[in-house]
């Protein structure tokens, strides 16, 4: 797999002049993170075939697009394929075992960033989650910590979480295949942290037995369950790299203001991948404010009419006088009551 990565990654950096060793450096799978495949196949084709301008905090833009179009070549020949093959022959509830027991092992890994960021609380919830799937789970196998007798649902916490809530930026973005979108903070953080539990506990963490299957599994079986997602960001996309850029960034720029205890207005703008990222989440959107007036009650009411102007009372019709020929039964319906009757010939 590695062999068939450096391939293709070769072949276009070496037409732009670029270091073969720096790409193939680059394709080392990440044990645990498989970050790849969260946003790694997008099905629609990257259509900017202009030269774009560099977008800021995106100064590898070209490098980055390269790479993108790399990832989306292997994802479109293998790496969905076999992410297909996987869900077909593996059942469900086999797949769900062994997502629960990798997520179950890193359990330690969020507690330790629970406490890092003086979280006392989440972290005495983050322990009491692995205790609990560790012995009642089988090994982590189930998870009975998130049912309603336990109530301990699992919180994601990373290294990099750590970092950019001390104030660490997150750098330039980088798009790498196998990694996926990233930024320098996250990717080196993510680096550090996929090898704690091999320096710090050791077997069965340092096996390259252990390390691959980890990668691999856990690689599948995300892909199989972000498949609709992924259709659904790119679908119709004019330019899904920059799609795919701008909904990490946000969902990033959001977990790190979640760690800060912000999920307010802010927070719930940054959770749209598709909001704008230019629009101030302090001006809110316009409330409409009903005009009282008949328009507002009266289905029927002229909509021109100016809501401000006094409304008009409609005045009682003027009777009509009262006439002897009303009561005439044989008098003419015709005739004018207004006009002066006709004087009656004197009868001889």
């Amino acid at each position: 797999m590695l062999a068939v990565a450096a391939a293709l990654i070769a072949t276009p950096l070496a037409a732009q002049g670029m270091p073969v060793q720096a790409a193939a450096d680059t394709s080392a799978p990440r044990p645990g993170a498989a970050t790849a495949v969260r946003a790694g196949a997008a099905q629609a084709p990257d259509t900017g075939r202009a030269r774009h301008h560099r977008t800021k905090g995106d100064p590898l833009e070209g490098f980055n697009r390269r790479m993108f179009s790399v990832n989306q070549l292997f994802d479109r020949i293998l790496f969905r394929p076999v992410a297909m093959l996987y869900k077909t022959v593996v059942p469900k509830v086999a797949r769900e075992g062994i997502r629960h027991f990798f997520s179950n092992v890193g359990e330690p890994l969020v507690f330790a960033n629970d406490v890092l960021q003086l979280k006392p609380k989440r972290a005495v919830k983050t322990l009491g989650r692995f205790v609990v799937n560790t012995t009642v789970g089988l090994g982590g196998l189930l998870d009975v910590a998130k049912t309603q007798d336990f109530r301990l649902p699992h919180r994601d916490n990373s290294f990099g979480d750590t970092l950019g809530h001390y104030g660490v930026g997150p750098g330039p973005y980088i798009f790498l295949p196998f990694f996926g979108p990233s930024d320098f903070r996250d990717l080196g953080a993510g680096i550090a942290e996929s090898q704690t539990l091999a320096f710090t506990i050791g077997t069965p963490f340092d096996r390259a037995e252990y390390r691959i299957s980890e990668g691999v599994l856990t690689g599948l079986d995300l892909r199989v369950e972000a498949d609709g997602e992924l259709n659904a960001l790119v679908a119709g996309a004019v330019d899904p790299y920059a799609t795919l850029r701008s909904s990490y960034l946000q969902d990033r720029a959001g977990r790190i203001a979640e760690t800060h205890g912000r999920q307010g207005a802010a927070a719930g703008t940054l959770s749209d991948p598709l909001a704008d990222p230019l629009a101030d989440p302090a001006g809110g959107a316009p409330v409409a404010v009903p005009t009282p007036g008949a328009a507002a009650t009266d289905p029927l009411a002229d909509p021109l009419a100016d809501p401000a102007a006094p409304a008009r009372v409609a005045e009682p019709p003027t009777p009509a006088p009262a006439t002897p020929r009303a009561a005439d039964p044989l008098a003419d319906p015709l005739q004018d009551p207004a006009a002066t009757p006709a004087p009656v010939a004197p009868s001889r």
